[in-house]
């Protein structure tokens, strides 16, 4: 982790704060059955309009029992990945803002889903997760009570524990 060119970014958004203002996309097509992909290659940020390194394509599928052709992870299940990548991101980048050592960071993510809800048997079940139980395992020099402090800034764990307004458009073509 670069330490001093992460403080010099948090310098410079705390001079010029439009520079924090981040837009991320995704578009998906769907292929067949459970089967889509989905692909993030530019985003806006720092002021300007930018380009990954390479497009990201993500491949999302059922697996057999669920109907699908197993070409991919189901979308919930990358809804845990996002969560993993981003409390483990976000605790790797704070510890090293606040000088903290880490040595190693591994988690676990599991979720329960009643697909009574999704397929419309019993309206009093949600099609979501129900829960979502997170265990983490670190080494290093930080205390639980920081680590689980740290953990809360991820802000794919805000957006999963918080209500987020999503607005959706639809055209008939």
């Amino acid at each position: 982790m670069n330490v001093t060119r992460l403080a010099e970014t948090i310098q410079a958004i705390g001079q010029q704060p439009e520079l924090a203002q981040f837009k991320f996309r995704a578009r998906n097509r769907w292929d067949t059955g459970g089967h889509n992909q989905a692909t993030v290659d530019t985003f806006y940020g720092t002021c300007r309009e930018l380009t990954h390194k390479q497009p990201f394509h993500m491949d999302a599928d059922e697996p057999a029992v669920l109907l699908g052709d197993d070409n991919g992870a189901n979308p919930v299940e990358f809804v845990l990945a996002g969560l993993s990548g981003c409390m483990t991101t976000t605790l790797a980048y704070h510890a090293a803002g606040r000088g903290l050592n880490l040595e190693s960071i591994e988690s676990e993510y599991e979720g329960d889903i009643d697909l009574q809800g999704l397929l419309d048997l019993d309206p009093h079940v949600r099609p979501g997760y129900r829960e979502i139980r997170v265990k983490f395992k670190v080494k290093g020099d930080a205390d639980v009570a920081t680590i689980q402090e740290l953990l809360r800034k991820s802000p794919v764990f805000d957006t999963l524990s918080q209500p987020v307004r999503i607005k959706v458009q639809v055209e008939k073509v």
